[in-house]
Order: structure tokens, then C-alpha cells, then sequence
């Protein structure tokens, strides 16, 4: 909840979209709904779809009927459809209530009628909820559970992988040309049976592999690397885990085994240099040090960026990434119990990418680990 003298948080949004309304609340609500605060105590507005079970399930103080209002807004404005803006006015109202902090995704058209209404919103100025960027032992434990569905993930990747034949240019699972297409499928149906669904998985090969976010299409190919990034989210508790393995079927070459070694010597360096106080710009400092020393240049060119070109690592929880950040562009100081990634990389079209991610908490000491998959990355 926000400190003294910041006004109140207000929410309208679904819990799918927005993290903020699943750390305010604590319960999945498919569909937009009113969430605020007042004087520390946490309000609900649902429709009768939703009121039984976020009455039982939530972390809500007080959960209020959404068809109340509709009808004393359609009352009070007979010539307007009432919604969101309408209902919110009638709330404020009634709890005495004229000022709210809302986060930068508001909705634009409720917040210019609120607007238009005379309420006072202010857009927070960063996170709507700081204390969302350090865990608890409870959060961090479901990072660790979202993790574990990634490590099975990886595991069937593997499996499939390995037990792939080459035949010429292409790598042959079960008779036929094993794609990202059928590894991804692979992947997600192994985090769906562990209770987490696994959207838009990264297998990407070869050149593909030096586009980071590329998800990757099409064969295969053996003596190629394999990037594969797995950030499943937990059905149960919402939180995620994210974590990317580099592989290689075939014979790795002179110059692709430079790239990897390279990358995990990197993340050894980042991981050395994380602890309670650290600034993030000196934890990926400490990445580009051990890349420009091993002779991995980084260039900028029309066509594309080749070498490390992103950063070091980012907050994980409700949402992928979330604050802090390790970078090169901004000065973020690494709070105890934050949770982040440790993602370095390397792409060179020609010989291909890699990348390798874990995810830490941060401590006053050495990181704790809140992922696990071994390192073996070369299938002969």
C-alpha cells in the first residue's frame, strides 16, 4: 500500500493482464474489475460472476456487488451507458475518497472520463506496488516451483534431442524433420502436466538463434545452436519461472564452443558479483568485462547488432520482467530478497547464439539459486 501522503492505488483491470491486480488481490479474475485502496484496507467491485469466490479466495478487505452501482449510475446518467468511470465516481463517493494513484497502464478512456468527472488521479511514478520487487520465502518458493516446470521442459527437450538421428542437412526425430515447431510442443506439454502453461517458448536454431526474442520456426539443423528460453507461469499461484539452455546436436565447432564457453564464464562473473547493495550496472559491467577480454566484440551495424547487445538481467514474479534491472543504461541498486535473472549472451549469424539464464534472490551474501538444470550442452 502506498506511503503517507501518496494517494490510494486504483485498479481496473483483469488479473491474465495485469500483475498488479494479482498481487493486490491474490485471486485470478478473468475479466476487468474495480480494485482500490483505502485507508489500509483493500476494496473489490465484481459482478455477481465473480463475488462468491472472490469473497472466499482473496486478499480483499471488502468485496462489494458491481450491480448496485450500475443501476444507481444509470439512475444518475439515464442518457449514458455506465461502466468502469461511472461506477468508480459513485465509490469515491460514497468513501469519501477524491484522490487515487493509478499505474501507468490505466485504461485511458476510463482515466479521461474519471477525469472528465472531476476525480483526481495521479499516474504512479514508476511501480504502482514497490514492495512487489522483493519476495517472500512463500514467492519465492512458487519462482522456484515455475523453475521446476521449466527444468522439465528443458528435459523433454533434451530427450527428443538426443535421441534425434542426422540425416544430411536436417535432424530426424521418429521419422520425420524435427522442427522448433515440434520441440516447443514438447515443452509445453510437459509444463502443462506439471500445472503451468508455457506461451510463446523460444526454440530458435542457428541464425535464428542471434535474434533474442525470436521464437524460432522450421528444421533443425544438426552441428547448429539451439537456443531454448522457458518462462512458464504457475496455474496456481501465478508466478513464473524463466530459465534458457543453449544446445547443440551434432559436432560443436572451434568458434561455437568459444561463444558458449564464453557466456557461462560470464554468468559465473554475474552471479560472483550479486548481493544485497550491488548496483546492477556493475553486475552487467562485470558480463561485458569477461566477454571484451575473451576478444567477443559488440557492434551496431544497419543490419542488426551482433555480440552482447541486451542486458545482464531483470526482476521475475508475477510478470516476466519487472524491476530491477541489470544493464548497462540505468543504476539500479539490488535490494535483499529481490529475485532476478542471470541471462548473458552471445550471437554472431554464421556461427550462431547463446544464451544461458538462471534466476538468484538476492541475500546479503552469495545469490540463492532458484533454478536448476545442468549445463550440458553438446549431444554427439
Amino acid at each position: 500500500m502506498p506511503g503517507k501522503n501518496v494517494p490510494p492505488p486504483l485498479l481496473y483491470a483483469d488479473t491474465e493482464r495485469s500483475a498488479d491486480a494479482l498481487y493486490f488481490g491474490r485471486v485470478n479474475v478473468p475479466d476487468a474489475f474495480i480494485a482500490f485502496g483505502r485507508r489500509g484496507r483493500k476494496y473489490a467491485v465484481v459482478s455477481a460472476l465473480e463475488f462468491g469466490r472472490v469473497r472466499k479466495m482473496s486478499d480483499f478487505d471488502v468485496v462489494l456487488p458491481l450491480e448496485p452501482y450500475l443501476k444507481r449510475a444509470k439512475e444518475l446518467w439515464p442518457q449514458r451507458k455506465p461502466g468502469a468511470a461511472e461506477v468508480i465516481h459513485l465509490l469515491a463517493k460514497e468513501y469519501h475518497q477524491s484522490r487515487f494513484t493509478v499505474p501507468e497502464d490505466f485504461p485511458a478512456a476510463v482515466y479521461e472520463k474519471l477525469f472528465e468527472l472531476g476525480l483526481d488521479l495521479t499516474v504512479a511514478d514508476g511501480a504502482l506496488f514497490p514492495g512487489r520487487e522483493t519476495k517472500t520465502p512463500a514467492e519465492a518458493a512458487a519462482i522456484r516451483e515455475g523453475n521446476r516446470c521449466s527444468a522439465l521442459g528443458f528435459a523433454a527437450a533434451e530427450r527428443i534431442l538426443r535421441a534425434s538421428r542426422i540425416g544430411g542437412r536436417n535432424l530426424v526425430s521418429r521419422g520425420r524433420v524435427l522442427t522448433s515447431e515440434i520441440l516447443k510442443f514438447a515443452i509445453e506439454v510437459a509444463c502443462l502436466e506439471a500445472g503451468a502453461v508455457s506461451a510463446n517458448t523460444i526454440v530458435a536454431g542457428g541464425d535464428q538463434a542471434c535474434d533474442p526474442h525470436e521464437r524460432g520456426s522450421g528444421p533443425l539443423r544438426p552441428h547448429e545452436l539451439v537456443i531454448v528460453d522457458i518462462f512458464p507461469r504457475v496455474g496456481a499461484s501465478g508466478y513464473h519461472g524463466d530459465m534458457t539452455r543453449t544446445f547443440l546436436r551434432g559436432r560443436a565447432s572451434d568458434a561455437q564452443r568459444a561463444i558458449v564457453d564464453a557466456v557461462r564464464a560470464a554468468q559465473l562473473a554475474a552471479l560472483k558479483a550479486i548481493r544485497a547493495g550491488a548496483n546492477g550496472r556493475d553486475v552487467h559491467g562485470k558480463v561485458v568485462d569477461v566477454f571484451t577480454a575473451r576478444g567477443h566484440v559488440t557492434k551496431h551495424t544497419p543490419r542488426g547488432s551482433v555480440g552482447f547487445f541486451h542486458g545482464t538481467g531483470h526482476g521475475l514474479g508475477l510478470a516476466v520482467h519487472e524491476p530491477p534491472r541489470m544493464n548497462g543504461t540505468v543504476d539500479h541498486i539490488l535490494r535483499k530478497n529481490s529475485v532476478v535473472t542471470v541471462e548473458p549472451g552471445l550471437y554472431y549469424p554464421g556461427v550462431g547464439g547463446c544464451r544461458i539464464e538462471d534466476v538468484v534472490q538476492v541475500t546479503a551474501a552469495a545469490p540463492r539459486m532458484l533454478s536448476r538444470y545442468h549445463y550440458n550442452w553438446e549431444f554427439r
